[in-house]
């Protein structure tokens, strides 16, 4: 069996039908290549060959490269070499003196979407799950089979920027739109017919980039129509990324570089781009934690096997605040029934109102239906009354951080229950077994901890309970999936994975100030990092007074234990910006940050009289601190077996706390920077500032034997 079907008609007109073996999609690697070259040889050696229809015999067109064979090359020069192949073959293709249409029947990305771009017209099913695109940035790539220079010549250098620069994918309607596709049509057959009408009206087809009179869409690169864009374009990354996404700069390089060159020198300057990413540990990093950790979680590597997939078909919601609210609009764009309930009907009200707002700004932007909205609504039924909540397969309680509230709304969901129902307990803090007590069925009790705003992150952590039932973390992990988030499992403790992990950042942000960093240069080491939001951001934007009750509520903890506490030198500014100066963050318009209304933020000038300056540290130092606390923390955890699994831990951290993306998660930051080294400088920053900084006893091992968290 070929990957490559070779049909002719009786008008001449052969379809190439991408159909690999064995495989649910079609990747560019030599089992498709080798056919598809072969195939080209025949047609171009066929006089009676009068057009070429490219489409695949699976769901999706094609995916894009084969990420494994890239992920395994070290040599920059087998880098160039592959990509020069792809190009080689693409250019006969476009070349081939026949008309060559694209019938796009699904998903066409990365390299699927280069392949599209070298036929000379292209037809797309109006498939609204298929996606359109050059997302290659997000693994730290560029598109390498002439994806810089096809689309910049075809929709104009300023329109194809940002669809490479952020991996834009687009539906069938919005790449027409945007000129990369042709046509949209309805039914397959319809997508052969018009392929062939065109095929027949356009004998002598070539590509807009190789017509004489060609003329670059808004410009090229030495148009002054650009000028303005090459002058702040690349500051303008730069501010963004700090120069750590390589790719950023690649891209923009080879689209400068295209502009000012023909197409086929532009093209082998984009593969010398390419080469040197794809052996960069940036994409090496990336690539094994956001394709294939993150495929692997997808697929389900931390759910318990043998017990079937279950969908929630009504959802139970205690709490109607930021947490809950958010929690009841995932889930009713999926199509569950929610019955969100909050001690007073007003704020239960309210928090359906927050489903409608976030509906009316996509309605604003041109997304959704004003019956999708009115749909989407009706699925959520705010009340006080919890004899509602019968017939729920899930109730999500998020209350107050307070275990009395927590135990108090449990017995009462639970009463109305049937027994195979699930209880959650969005809580970031508290220890799940410790919640459970006050379940009557403490096996189909879990955690569930949502990050905020839930409609825009990604990740939801899964917490087991000392009692949870390999069922109720199957039904957990299925809901998880259901709303289209991403699921990790952790073990139970105090903070759990993410919340702990996270805690170190914006606590070593808060140390620093103590010791009399400008806050200025904190916050600046965070973002150099490559952290989304700097560690004093993030601490107004959780709340000072958060930590202030979660601080209070671990002293008592440790002393109704008869423990030691170890208080870490943060713990004096929380207490201080709290209590003497009465800036609990954010929400109350005061923190580190002033919040004006209507205003940019800017730091608080009594910064410097409550906490002065000392002598400032080299900014790297800075960022290490920042860093090392983060996933030294994350290998205790692995350690512990809080975290189970290396990509639970890589992913969890990315997306829940937004550990640099870069790095690809805290545990392959101290892969890249090498164990060995990792330790060493553990100890230093120990010596130097306290034994927070001590490396976890696990990599003190991993250095002496040479391994590394795989």
């Amino acid at each position: 069996m070929t990957a490559v079907k070779y049909d002719k008609d009786a008008n001449g007109v052969v379809t190439l039908t991408l159909d690999m073996p064995g495989r649910s999609m079609n990747v560019l690697n030599e089992e498709l290549l080798a056919p598809f070259n072969d195939v080209l040889g025949k047609i171009e050696g066929d006089a009676s060959v009068t057009g070429v229809i490219v489409t695949s015999g699976k769901k999706e067109f094609l995916a894009g490269a084969d990420i494994e064979k890239v992920y395994g090359i070290s040599d920059p020069a087998e880098a160039y070499e592959m990509a020069e192949q792809f190009k080689v073959l693409l250019r006969r293709l476009e070349k081939c003196g026949r008309p060559v249409v694209a019938a796009l029947n699904g998903t066409a990305l990365g390299g699927g979407l280069e392949l599209a771009l070298a036929c000379h017209y292209r037809i797309a099913l109006n498939n609204p799950k298929a996606k359109f695109g050059l997302p290659e940035v997000k693994l730290g790539l560029l598109p390498g089979g002439g994806g810089t220079q096809r689309l910049p010549r075809l929709i104009g250098i300023q329109p194809s920027l940002p669809l490479m620069l952020e991996g834009k994918e687009l539906n069938a309607e919005k790449a027409k739109q945007q000129g990369i596709i042709h046509e949209v049509v309805e039914t397959a057959d319809a997508m052969f017919a018009q392929a062939r009408v065109w095929i027949a009206a356009n004998p002598k087809a070539v590509q807009p980039w190789d017509d004489k009179k060609f003329k670059w869409p808004g410009g090229d690169s030495k148009s002054p129509a650009n000028g303005q864009l090459w002058a702040i374009a690349p500051s303008m990354a730069s501010a963004k990324s700090f120069g750590n996404y390589p790719a950023v700069t690649n891209i923009m390089s080879s689209v400068f570089e295209g502009g000012i060159t023909d197409f086929d020198t532009g093209c082998r300057v984009e593969s010398r781009y390419f080469a040197e990413l794809v052996v960069s540990q940036v994409s090496k990093n990336m690539i094994g934690t956001l394709w294939f950790q993150l495929n692997g979680i997808n697929k389900g590597s931390s759910r318990p096997d043998g017990v079937e997939r279950a969908k929630v078909t009504k959802l139970g919601i205690l709490g109607a605040g930021m947490m809950g609210a958010g929690i009841a609009y995932a889930s009713a764009k999926v199509g569950v029934s929610v019955i969100l309930l909050d001690a007073k009907q007003d704020a239960a009200d309210k928090g359906k109102a927050y489903s409608e707002g976030l509906l009316d700004k996509a309605l604003k932007k041109g997304r959704g239906t004003h019956e999708a909205k009115a749909e989407l609504l009706a699925r959520i039924t705010p009340t006080t009354d919890y004899a509602l909540l019968k017939g729920c397969d899930l109730v999500i309680e998020a209350v107050f951080e307070d275990r009395s509230i927590k135990a108090d709304v449990t017995k009462k969901a639970e009463a109305m229950l049937d027994k195979r129902a699930v209880f959650a307990s969005n809580t970031s803090t508290l220890p799940i077994t410790g919640l459970a007590e006050a379940s009557e069925r403490p096996k189909n009790f879990i955690g569930l901890h949502f990050f905020s705003p839930v409609d825009k992150m990604p990740l939801v952590e899964i917490i087991k309970g000392k009692k949870t039932s390999k069922e109720t973390l199957a039904k957990a992990f299925d809901f998880v999936q259901q709303i289209k988030k991403t699921p990790i499992v952790v073990n139970d403790s105090r903070g759990f994975y993410t919340s702990r992990c996270f805690a170190t950042y914006p606590l070593e942000g808060m140390a620093l100030l103590a010791e009399g960093q400008h806050p200025r240069s904190i916050e600046m080491a965070g973002l150099q990092a490559g952290m989304a939001v700097g560690p004093l951001t993030v601490q107004d934007e959780v709340a000072i007074s958060l930590s202030l009750h979660v601080l209070e509520q671990t002293r008592k903890d440790f002393a109704a234990e008869g423990k030691p506490m170890v208080e870490h030198p943060a713990n004096p500014v929380i207490e201080k910006m709290c209590k003497e100066l009465d800036r609990p963050g954010k929400k109350a318009g005061k923190g580190f940050f002033d919040y004006p209304a209507g205003g940019q933020k800017a730091l608080w000038p009594g910064l410097a009289k409550a906490f002065p300056l000392a002598e400032q540290l080299p900014q790297q130092e800075l960022m290490d601190r920042l860093m090392f606390a983060q996933a030294n923390e994350a290998a205790k955890c692995y350690a512990e077996k809080v975290v189970e699994a290396v990509g639970d831990a890589n992913i969890g951290s990315i997306f829940g706390w937004g550990f640099a993306p870069f790095q690809g998660g805290a545990l392959q930051f101290i892969n890249a920077y090498g164990v060995e080294k990792f330790v060493k400088r553990s100890k230093e920053l120990a010596k130097k500032y306290g034994d927070r900084f001590k490396p976890a006893p696990i990599l003190v091992k991993m250095a002496k034997e040479g391994s590394r968290f795989e």
